[in-house]
């Protein structure tokens, strides 16, 4: 079966935030299990990427997942960013937007406190697969 996942680079991630694209930039793709080799292998020419996380999906392609995702998140160019070297599936999340999200879900969870959460890989993660997936 089909997994999308997500995975993050911390040296892409300080080459993004140097050029201007912020520190939050992930991987997002569609393969088969298993995802730990092909993530392995890298993207944009960096091999220190690893599994933020990875949720089975049926019935959903890569390039269907990514054009989904990119109606919501800003994909990195790979043609006007030279580093990335034509990887596609790389996105540019904004803090704010996976804030809000979380807001969202707490106020529409009944939560009586609703103050600005502490984001985390995970929660950026959790956020692109939400996004990418139909329904």
């Amino acid at each position: 079966m089909a997994v999308i996942y997500v995975a993050r680079s911390a040296n892409l991630t300080k080459w993004a935030s140097d050029v201007g694209l912020g520190k939050h930039v992930y991987k997002v793709g569609v393969a088969e299990e298993p995802v730990k080799p092909l993530i392995e292998t890298g993207w944009a020419g960096e091999t220190d990427w690893t599994l933020v996380k990875k949720q089975e999906v049926e019935g959903l392609t890569e390039e269907q997942a990514l054009e989904r995702l990119a109606a919501k998140v800003k994909p990195v160019d790979p043609f006007y960013y030279p580093r990335i070297k034509g990887a596609a599936g790389i996105f540019r999340v904004p803090q704010a937007n996976v804030e809000n999200h979380l807001l969202v879900a707490r106020a529409m969870a009944g939560a009586e406190e609703l103050v600005p959460p502490k984001v985390k890989a995970a929660d950026f993660a959790a956020y692109l697969i939400k996004s990418a997936i139909p329904g």
